[in-house]
């Protein structure tokens, strides 16, 4: 029998069921999808008893398989989403969209009592208030629906949940708390104090470290049980136990998260942008970040392109970098896109593009886009001294993208990494006394160097 470690990560459209064995090899792999079902709003939300139902039948499935003895497991969720229980540890509510809107009097209500926003950001890292901010949802709940507050138990952050149906013991853990929730006060190191004057640290259970494992009988089989940790802290944490030196990652997908872990300084000040967001690593320590709607506006504005110039729909993944197209451009540059889903200072007011060829029109595209990723990443940088960028997601292998950022950051090493399995292995770590060494990334994350083009 291989030993295994279990992993359950689950994102809000596709949930996983990894095992790895002690080298963090993926040995099993399953996954699932379900369709939403309504809040009592009529809004799309998780379909919580079908999760549950699928994590408790697939892991008493592996426990009776005869290749593998499991040892270990734990869970990575997308953050922001709270399951409410009451004194029988029943579910009370629906799992609440992030997405969802709430009455603007809400927010307002709270601003009053709490505001204003300046000192909001300088202190929970958070300027966006909306159900982002979980911390939002239990006011909401509060003052909305007192007669569901008054029997509210705990409140659990989703992995801590998924940890829950396994243990029975409520814990909270610093990456959940941590993830714009709006309840941490950066500054003191401790929830804010309006968490403290609504009395929801009642319902928040005890705070534990997320590398904290519970020994348990499960099912007659003496397990190793994790806390569950947030999906975006939990993809971090490889390059945190197996980089020595200090350095930025940047976790490209639908977003294009930018994480700085070494930041002394993680509040960002400027309340202009709500793209600035604090996230926490598994020892409470701040991890400075910033966001950027990059892979969707990619995905709208190459769909475009595709239809203007008649060519397939995958057509954009074949194009290389032109170092002669990059030159024509360069020369005489000037915005073309109006983005749909980003705002920013220099975009014009309409798309404009004036080029015959779609691959001239993808080079101007993958350059005005990256401009945005480069803002981002000194954002994030600040004043701290780091030499080195790592790239993972959907964009590590746009031979543009790369290209690209690796002259516009000639002075960085740039890094490019290639797993799916990034916030998985993450939680896998997150509970295992096993150190990880500087080969880590290369035996499992197939890390390529990348060398700036020459100018001539």
């Amino acid at each position: 029998m291989v030993n295994v470690t279990a992993v359950f990560d689950i994102g809000k459209t596709n949930k996983k069921f990894f095992l790895f064995d002690k080298d963090y090899k993926e040995v099993h792999k399953e996954y699932t999808s379900f369709e939403e079902i309504e809040d009592e709003d009529g809004y799309p939300t998780e379909n919580l008893p079908a999760l549950q139902e699928w994590l408790k039948s697939v892991f008493e499935n592996i426990l009776k398989a005869s290749e593998f003895n499991v040892q270990a497991i734990n869970f990575s969720t997308y953050g922001a989403s709270f399951v409410h229980l009451d004194e029988n540890g029943e579910v009370l509510t629906p799992l609440y969209n992030y997405t969802k809107p709430i009455d603007q009097s809400v927010i307002d209500s709270f601003i009053e009592k709490y505001g204003p926003k300046e000192d909001f950001l300088s202190t929970t890292g958070c300027f966006d208030l909306s159900l982002l901010n979980s911390g939002l949802q239990l006011y909401w709940i509060k003052h909305t629906k007192p007669e569901v507050f008054k029997k509210i138990k705990y409140s659990l952050h989703l992995p801590q949940y998924l940890s829950y149906i396994f243990t029975g013991i409520p814990l909270s853990e610093y990456t959940s708390i941590g993830c714009h929730t709006a309840l941490w006060d950066y500054t003191k190191k401790d929830y804010h104090q309006w968490v403290y004057k609504e009395g929801l640290n009642n319902i928040l259970p005890t705070i534990v470290s997320t590398e904290t494992s519970i020994n348990m009988n499960y099912n007659g089989k003496r397990i190793k049980i994790g806390v569950g940790i947030h999906d975006s802290s939990a993809a971090l944490l490889p390059y945190v136990r197996s980089v020595k030196k200090k350095f930025v990652l940047v976790s490209t997908g639908t977003w294009s998260i930018t994480l700085n872990p070494f930041t002394d300084h993680p509040i960002i000040a400027d309340t202009d942008t709500k793209d600035s967001i604090n996230y926490m690593r598994i020892n409470g320590k701040p991890v400075k970040a910033t966001r950027l709607f990059l892979g969707n506006e990619y995905k709208v504005q190459v769909n475009k392109l595709h239809k203007r110039f008649g060519v397939s729909e995958d057509y954009h993944r074949h194009v290389k970098f032109d170092y002669n197209t990059y030159l024509e451009i360069v020369k005489d540059f000037k915005h073309m896109f109006k983005w749909e889903s980003i705002t920013d200072v220099d975009m014009p007011s309409e798309t404009k593009i004036t080029y015959n060829k779609f691959e001239d029109a993808y080079h101007q595209l993958m350059m005005e886009l990256v401009l945005l990723q480069i803002k981002s990443i000194k954002d994030v940088i600040g004043n701290d001294e780091i030499k080195r960028l790592y790239v993972d997601g959907g964009f590590s292998d746009n031979d543009l993208f790369v290209k690209l950022l690796s002259h516009h950051f000639r002075n960085m090493k740039l890094r490019t990494t290639d797993s799916s399995l990034g916030s998985a292995l993450g939680a896998a770590i997150s509970i295992s006394d096993k150190k990880l060494n500087s080969k880590f990334l290369k035996k499992n994350y197939s890390l390529k160097k990348h060398v700036p083009f020459i100018i001539s």
